[in-house]
């Protein structure tokens, strides 16, 4: 697997978009209702995408130039984190982490805080984040994890 982590480009939005889209839709459905699932996909179309890239560092994983996955870094918060379905467990969410935490270190941020959903709690949680609280969104629960970084 020749995986490439580069910073987002505005024309990446569309791809972006799509990626968070089949996530959603394909891993995070197991785990919310339609109502939650849809509400979401709302706050990531490529317009939406395109924005999100003027205000946060956002990176894209790539295979063969093709965007299969995504995450971002607003502050010391991570965010928007999505691996493609049918690539997904093949370490490129941690290779998009790791382009997190490499940047976070660079800006001398030492603590990493992340929303995350149900489905991604586990993934967070071997990468060394650990739930501090539950926080809900309507009907929508989200965990809240940290981890720290160190000096």
């Amino acid at each position: 697997m020749d995986c490439t982590i580069r910073p987002a480009l505005a024309d990446d939005a569309a791809d972006i978009s799509g990626v968070i889209l089949r996530a959603l839709r394909e891993t995070n459905a197991k785990d919310f209702t339609d109502d939650i699932i849809e509400r979401v996909e709302r706050s990531f179309s490529p317009d939406a995408v395109r924005q999100l890239i003027g205000k946060r560092t956002v990176f894209v994983a790539t295979l063969d130039r093709v965007v299969v996955g995504t995450a971002s870094l607003d502050g010391s918060v991570v965010r928007t984190v999505f691996v493609t379905p049918d690539v997904q467990a093949r370490g490129i969410g941690k290779l998009l982490m790791a382009a997190i935490e490499r940047t976070a270190r660079e800006r001398n941020i030492f603590a990493l805080t992340v929303p995350s959903s149900v489905t991604a709690e586990t993934f967070y949680a071997k990468l060394g984040f650990n739930a501090v609280r539950d926080s809900y969104h309507g009907d929508e629960r989200t965990i809240i994890m940290e981890r720290w970084l160190g000096e």
